[in-house]
């Protein structure tokens, strides 16, 4: 039975925020705020999960997928990055950026892109996204909520809840967001290229 947790956006509840990290824990698939609107995550290992998300958004395994990350403790963990790459994200996070990189074997297979090897890692600045990833001590699978069923963009936690309540586990309130792009960034290369401009300021990244 799906569920709709109403979790403070500036000062997240800490016993809700246990509820929603035990929820994906157990396997779930949960909607949660981002600093670029509401996104879509699971735990990082779970296939099951994961196979959901691919239903739900009816996209298939090569889709680009993100690690939502805490802090830059778990960068090396997940991707290579060089001291260059390393100096410009940790000036620019948290934030509303996307970083293509190379990924290390502890990414699952499934979640990097199949030719290039890349993964893209997100250090968010939304509170209630950054209180459940400390909570859960690792990074989570995400990914943006495009709806293609949806009969109109889906602006407000409620009407998200109402449309797919029956194939999600959770949904967390944490106020009306629109959709705001990040910008993605690639720096698997010595220089790095914008691949998409959204909210977050590309200045620092061109060259």
């Amino acid at each position: 039975m799906s569920s709709l947790s109403y979790i403070h956006p500036e000062n997240p509840q800490p016993r809700l925020v246990k509820q929603a990290v035990d929820v994906i824990k157990n396997g779930g698939v949960v909607i949660y705020p981002t600093d670029s609107g509401y996104a879509m995550g699971c735990q990082i290992g779970d296939k099951n999960a994961l196979e959901r998300i691919l239903r739900i958004r009816k996209i298939d395994a090569k889709h680009h997928f993100t690690l939502m990350c805490r802090d830059l403790s778990e960068l090396a963990t997940y991707a290579y990055v060089d001291n260059k790459a390393f100096r410009m994200i940790k000036n620019n996070t948290p934030g509303s950026y996307t970083f293509i990189l190379k990924a290390t074997k502890e990414v699952p297979r499934r979640l990097m892109n199949e030719k290039r090897k890349t993964i893209g890692l997100r250090v968010p600045s939304n509170p209630i996204a950054l209180a459940i990833l400390e909570e859960l001590s690792e990074p989570m699978m995400s990914c943006s909520l495009i709806i293609p069923d949806a009969p109109e963009m889906l602006s407000s936690p409620e009407d998200i809840y109402d449309f797919l309540s029956n194939q999600v586990d959770l949904v967390i309130h944490g106020g009306n967001l629109g959709e705001n792009p990040t910008t993605v960034v690639d720096l698997t290369e010595d220089t790095p290229i914008i691949v998409r401009y959204g909210i977050g300021d590309a200045s620092p990244f061109e060259v």
